[in-house]
């Protein structure tokens, strides 16, 4: 069964850090065609449009066309803090394969 993706209580505070709700923007979470595995992700502060899945919590905000909502189906998106630095990352069960860099997936 395909659900929508779910959000972090992490990745949610850290959008609250960034105060992206009070400069009426939403983390957009999108996968496009590229990237050295096929596809990739662009992760990226928008403005919710009115045909985006809307995910909210913590008074935050992150959004997901309907192009991109299939692949990401069952997905989790969470903030990363890590030696190498920190980032929005997104643990898909639909990628059959990543590259090492963690934004590009093939299916």
């Amino acid at each position: 069964m395909n659900l929508p993706p779910k959000v972090t209580p992490r990745a949610f505070a850290r959008l609250a850090e960034i105060g992206a709700a009070g400069q009426g923007q939403a983390l957009r979470v999108a996968v496009e065609g590229g990237g050295c595995s096929g596809f990739q992700y662009e992760i990226a502060l928008d403005a919710p449009k009115d045909d985006d899945l809307v995910l909210e919590g913590d008074g935050q905000k992150v959004v997901v066309d309907s192009v991109s909502l299939p692949f990401l189906a069952n997905a989790v998106i969470d903030f990363s803090e890590e030696l190498i630095g920190a980032r929005f990352v997104i643990d898909n069960p639909n990628a059959t394969s990543a590259c090492g860099c963690g934004t590009s997936f093939s299916m």
